[in-house]
């Protein structure tokens, strides 16, 4: 191991985040009661420029009336290219930030930005003698934020998790799309012919590089890779391929744009039974090749060792985590 050695992020869960526009509080209570890990209440995107006052009001009011449970809240405010970004800061971080956990920055393009952003938290939470210091969620959506991607996930200490904003990267690297997420037809490749002419096509994941670009960012600083939207709600098939996918990789969660996607993301981003069964014998068969002096032993006719140990420790560990939920 480096002797560099990597400070991690709060241990939240991160399986499931629901985007809730501030500007439709009808939907808060819902989203209160849901089986969602994480709640975004969005002031960016969703929310017109004439509504952008009032959903701020209503997200102040929601976070210190609203029973939320043990659900991790966070507001995604708008960018930093914009006059309404101070305003959305100060306001809901003075007012309501004891009941904040998070706030998530759109489009992070520089370091700079994540330090002007912890610049104002903090001095607002030493002016209100907050004793919680509230986290920050990044969402690398643009072309400038993917290069920047390493120095922005180790700009903070509030730092907990990169997002990939894959509309916007669409529009950014100006990709020739108009999906949110999910896969595209023209990016595929052709087998050579078989003998008898023939030719099959075979569809291939467009953001599979740079997924696993912020996942890299991300883990190496400790933080936890998330990733975004699957706009075709009602796609549930392929909402669960681009979750798997992005669990491969070794992103944790997946964002939920309609209730509905909330299931599909805390089934594929939580261990199953089986996984969590063979973590556990792993972990108990490396205990008994300790006390017997070994450094590693075979299971099932495969070999482990102390590489095996950390895999299976993750998974025990994030069991532990939904069952205290």
């Amino acid at each position: 191991m480096s002797f560099h050695i990597i400070e991690q992020a709060p241990g939240r869960l991160n399986r499931s985040e629901l985007a809730v526009p501030g500007s439709q509080p009808q939907l808060f209570e819902k989203a209160a009661k849901s089986n969602v890990d994480v709640i975004f209440l969005d002031l960016e995107d969703a929310v017109a420029p004439d509504e952008k006052e009032g959903a701020r009001k209503n997200i102040i009011e929601a976070l210190n009336d609203i029973d939320w449970g043990n659900k991790s809240m966070s507001v995604r405010i708008n960018g930093l290219d914009t006059h309404y970004m101070y305003r959305d800061v100060v306001d809901v971080v003075e007012q309501a930030g004891e009941r904040l956990d998070l706030i998530m920055i759109p489009k992070v393009g520089t370091a700079a930005d994540v330090y002007a952003v912890d610049m104002m938290v903090t001095q607002i939470e030493d002016a209100r003698g907050y004793s919680k210091r509230i986290g920050f969620e990044h969402i690398i959506e643009t072309a400038l934020g993917m290069q920047n991607v390493h120095e922005i996930a180790a700009a903070s200490k509030r730092n907990e998790s990169l997002h990939f904003g894959v509309a916007d990267y669409a529009a950014s690297t100006r990709a020739r799309t108009t999906i949110i997420g999910g896969v595209n037809p023209d990016y595929s490749v052709l087998t050579d012919p078989a003998e008898d002419g023939s030719r099959e096509v075979h569809w291939d994941d467009m953001w599979h590089y740079a997924l696993a670009r912020m996942v890299v960012a991300a883990r190496a600083n400790g933080l936890r890779p998330i990733d975004g939207p699957f706009g075709d709600f009602s796609d549930g098939d392929g909402y669960r391929a681009a979750a798997k996918r992005a669990a491969v990789l070794g992103c944790e969660g997946k964002w939920a744009i309609h209730p509905s996607q909330i299931a599909l993301a805390n089934e594929v981003m939580s261990p199953s039974e089986a996984e969590i069964t063979k973590a556990k014998r792993i972990l108990e068969a490396m205990k008994q090749a300790e006390a017997e002096g070994k450094g590693a032993v075979s299971l099932d006719g495969r070999l482990i060792d102390y590489a095996s140990i950390r895999q299976a420790e993750v998974l025990v560990e994030k069991a532990q985590q939904i069952a205290a939920n």
